[in-house]
């Protein structure tokens, strides 16, 4: 079969005088390599897509990175408290409210000093000296309620004078705080401050009236005890009448 196809090839090479080349596949010129370029294409398109998926991917973890620290920032404690400042002066304060001198700040004691040293009604019954010794211990209890007005007041002042320091210090934490926390527990430690000393300025509301009402309450038995005594000192209209 081969000699035949080999001697019709030989026949028509005769009959035309041109040459026959035979064709070498395309493996055999290129080393056995075949270059297709649709398929490269693909093939750089497809490592194209998978570099962007990459990217995306390592920005979507530095992403990530930073919303982590931005919470951590957000949930980080204030390293600093007024807690024990502001307790220590409301202390002080309290100690003097309750080592009042005469009449106490509580209701039982009130209600038992208000019976005993004011009555209502003023005893008609008593002897002109009775009368001279409860004159003397309301007025005693009257400048003791002062005295300590003026002791709570000084007590106050030092701590206005204190928490000067203590609310610049606390604006300074608030406005260098670096997460919603801080600024929130700052802000907390300023309202803490202020009912601080919202309470004082009433506890010192407290003994200021508690003092002039002593004094009151004083000048009204003063009054009714002198009425008394310049009635008995006059005595009875009965001794003016002629018989």
């Amino acid at each position: 079969m081969k000699s035949r196809i080999l001697a019709t090839a030989l026949v028509a090479t005769a009959i035309t005088g041109t040459a026959i080349v035979p064709i070498t596949p395309a493996h055999a010129q290129f080393g056995g390599v075949v270059f297709d370029p649709s398929n490269y294409a693909q093939n750089v398109l497809t490592a194209a897509r998978t570099l962007t998926q990459i990217n995306n991917q390592i920005q979507a973890l530095q992403n990530q990175a930073s919303m982590l620290t931005n919470m951590a920032k957000h949930l980080q404690r204030l390293d600093f408290s007024s807690l024990q400042q502001i307790t220590r002066s409301m202390q002080r304060i309290d100690t003097l409210m309750m080592q009042v001198e005469g009449i106490a700040f509580d209701l039982e004691s009130t209600d038992a000093a208000l019976a005993g040293q004011f009555p209502a009604e003023f005893d008609r019954a008593l002897s002109t000296s009775d009368i001279i010794t409860q004159a003397r211990a309301r007025l005693q209890a009257s400048m003791k309620a002062y005295r300590q007005t003026m002791r709570v007041q000084a007590q106050v002042a030092e701590n206005v004078q204190a928490d000067a320091g203590l609310l610049s210090e606390l604006v300074s934490q608030s406005q260098s705080a670096t997460g919603s926390l801080q600024a929130q527990q700052a802000t907390n430690q300023l309202l803490a401050l202020s009912t601080k000393q919202q309470l004082q300025i009433q506890q010192m509301m407290a003994a200021q009236y508690r003092a002039d009402s002593l004094e009151r309450a004083r000048q009204q038995q003063a009054l009714e005890a002198a009425r008394e005594r310049t009635k008995r000192f006059i005595g009875s209209a009965d001794i003016y009448t002629r018989d």
